[in-house]
């Protein structure tokens, strides 16, 4: 009975999941089968195989419909897919697929099959394997995304139960004080204990970090505007880099008189005591150690008396603090907490983003409305709902034609106490509840939203300090399970027209409609094989993010060769890459899938074959949408980094009094105006163009026609 690919572990795990479902205790099973309790516990810890007539005897005793399908299970026999999981959600579906696809290769594999015939059954084994791909990975993550201050932190911990109450009332275990605060990305994953990993910055970031932290010293920085400074270094970086430093400002004191009086700060003392800039940024680094601070994660020890969430918050807080004397400068830190949410069969973890500070146009947020495993939680406060972060977010990713927002996003309002009473009608009197005054925010929501063909979304509201986490967590696993359930429906869909097209497969009949449907597709083809002149400007993107942003933002991108986590010179000209690929193709698609859906009335029989041809056009675009993308990332970002001469000059002008940003855009609209970069420009054209063709292609190939 048992599968030889299933491995003793997974079966032992799944019986034991059978057991405690059915409500059974393990010595009582193993009496039931006349076996000692040591051996049903080695059998479910995976130390001990079984033979068929163990598992027989086994999976009769717990005897439940579970048990019964598991038996059906070990039976399969998986070539095309990936066997799933004993326990995945999803065996039935998945098996239907594995029977589909085997009987589409074998049809393929025939001598009858024709040559397009043979590429309709290869592109629907594809479709089947992509999207059972889909449904056979179980985990998922949660991404928050949102401004700083607004309280998301304060949410995850709420909602995940990772708080601490004590006599001075509830605490988070992330660190929040009001914005500012978080140094890095936070995962939160299942694991079986409690612990911390965490991913280092490298030496070189550090360095770039620290020389960021001597322009507040050093008099290239005096002549800056102090707005423009602003965000030079955050404020929760300079608290790190101080406190691993030992350069920690001393609390002010007060005077005789009561007066505070101002300590000296022993960063501006080092700084006045170092010659020059660069002798400031070695002695930082001598200090803070960076070869002692080479430890990677720490575990939780329950013999030190600690509540595990007292020590994770206080080892956070050290971490990303740079309190911790063995951990150096985070770029990223994981929480492992034995439970988070709790999505039976799946495993979900959450991602708390770095808050917003100015733009929300980041490389890290727009892959996270990429990953068709992650949903976004677009956080707003009550007031400004839908915020100015969320919406630029929203607008950026309909410009790239990013579709996934439609079913991956919930919008996730955290109002403050109070707000929501303060809302008045229309008739200017203030709601009577909370829940009205939801209702009315709720409605000004999907009207902003409107614009972005998004007025549907999902909205939950949340007030962190004084609801319950119950409905929070409700529309978490809503936004997981629909991400689920649209995976599903794809699945389903392609199985039945396949199941369509494999029945008709020998009829005569339908083929000639079918060719006739090609023939029609064939002059829509012709005719729009040429997409027209290409008119858009690539590094528009890039130039209006730096427009934007802090001179001390740009200052930190320069320093790092164009390539900061708040402004990526590559990332944005990839997305200007991708727009160029939308704005020229996205009306041609429009028109296909009409085209496709009016020869469909036209040949009602040639429904599966036309509906083939319009998946093929809609996944083939995302995916030239995406190589597109990748590929201005690349070309770009490979010269940017060799252009030394461009670096240096915009270093230089830091320092030279206020328009330090607009100096910089004046050297990168030259540096784009020259012959390589022209050149660059025409190689994506000329790409662009040759995947359209190649795309066309593909869809011609499906139909019954001749060479011409």
């Amino acid at each position: 009975m048992a599968s030889d690919d299933v491995g003793a572990s997974q079966l032992g795990h799944r019986l034991a999941q059978l057991r405690e479902q059915a409500g059974i205790k393990q010595a009582e099973l193993a009496r039931s089968i006349t076996w000692s309790p040591a051996v049903l516990s080695r059998v479910e810890a995976g130390e001990r195989s079984v033979s068929g007539e163990e598992l027989h005897a086994l999976l009769t005793a717990i005897g439940t419909s579970e048990a019964a399908a598991l038996a059906d299970a070990l039976d399969r026999r998986w070539v095309v897919l990936p066997r799933p999981a004993l326990d995945h959600p999803d065996q039935e579906l998945l098996w239907e697929a594995e029977q589909r696809a085997l009987e589409l290769e074998q049809l393929a594999d025939g001598p009858q099959a024709h040559p397009a015939f043979r590429t309709r059954l290869g592109e629907y084994v594809g479709e089947i394997r992509h999207l059972a791909g889909l449904l056979l990975r179980r985990e998922h993550q949660i991404a928050f995304i949102g401004a700083i201050g607004i309280g998301k932190s304060t949410a995850i911990c709420r909602v995940t139960g990772l708080e601490i109450e004590d006599h001075a009332g509830r605490h988070t275990v992330l660190e929040t004080a009001g914005g500012g605060t978080t140094l890095c990305e936070v995962h939160l994953k299942v694991g079986p204990e409690y612990g911390i990993f965490v991913e280092p910055r490298t030496d070189k970031e550090i360095r770039a970090s620290v020389e960021d932290f001597a322009d507040l010293f050093f008099k290239t920085a005096q002549s800056i505007n102090a707005d423009e400074l602003a965000e030079g270094v955050s404020r929760e970086l300079g608290r790190a880099l101080r406190n691993m430093a030992g350069l920690v400002r001393p609390k002010a004191v007060k005077g005789p008189d009561g007066k505070r009086i101002k300590t000296p700060d022993p960063a501006e003392v080092l700084a006045n005591e170092s010659p020059e800039k660069r002798d400031f940024v070695v002695e930082v680094l001598t200090r803070m150690n960076l070869p002692r601070r080479d430890r990677r994660d720490e575990w939780w020890d329950p013999s030190k008396g600690e509540s595990p969430l007292d020590w994770l918050k206080a080892t956070f807080e050290n971490i990303n603090n740079g309190r911790h004397p063995d951990f150096s400068l985070p770029a990223r830190i994981e929480l492992v907490v034995p439970e988070l949410l709790n999505l039976a069969e799946l495993n979900v973890g959450i991602v708390d983003t770095r808050g917003i500070d100015g733009s929300g146009a980041r490389a890290d947020l727009e892959a996270q409305l990429e990953n068709p495993h992650t949903v976004s939680i677009l956080c707003s406060g009550f007031n400004a709902a839908p915020d100015q972060p969320v919406q630029d977010l929203l607008r950026r990713a309909r410009e790239i034609d990013n579709s996934q927002i439609d079913s991956h996003c919930g919008i996730l309002v955290l109002p403050r106490p109070g707000e929501a009473l303060a809302v008045k009608d229309e008739s200017g009197l203030r709601v009577e509840s909370s829940e009205d005054g939801y209702e009315i925010k709720a409605d000004q929501i999907s009207t902003a939203l409107t614009q972005y063909q998004l007025a549907e979304l999902p909205v939950c509201f949340f007030n962190a300090l004084e609801d319950g986490p119950a409905e929070l967590e409700k529309f978490l696993h809503d936004r997981i399970q629909d991400t689920r359930a649209r995976f599903q429906r794809q699945l389903s869909d392609v199985l039945s027209r396949a199941l369509t097209l494999l029945a008709n497969a020998e009829e005569e009949q339908v083929r000639e409609v079918q060719r006739a449907a090609g023939r029609y597709v064939a002059i829509w083809i012709e005719q729009s094989s040429d997409p027209g002149r290409v008119r858009t400007n690539i590094p528009e993107a890039l130039i209006g993010e730096m427009r934007r942003a802090y001179a001390s933002t740009v200052h930190a991108a320069v320093r790092r060769n164009g390539e900061w986590h708040s402004l990526s010179y590559s990332h944005h000209l990839g997305f200007g890459a991708r727009k160029m690929a939308v704005e020229v193709l996205q009306e041609l698609v429009t028109a296909f899938t009409n085209y496709c859906q009016t020869a469909c009335k036209a040949h009602p029989e040639a429904e599966e074959l036309l509906s083939q041809a319009e998946r093929l056009m809609t996944s083939g675009y995302d995916n030239l949408l995406r190589k597109m993308q990748q590929v201005g990332v690349n070309l770009y970002g490979s010269q940017l980094q060799q252009e030394s001469a461009l670096w240096w000059t915009c270093m230089n002008e830091w320092g030279r009094g206020s328009g330090y940003r607009d100096r910089v855009l004046d050297h990168t609209r030259t540096w784009f105006d020259g012959e390589d970069r022209l050149e660059l420009e025409d190689r994506l054209e000329a790409m662009l163009r040759g995947e359209w063709e190649a795309l066309l292609r593909r869809i011609r190939s499906i139909f019954e026609l001749g060479d011409s």
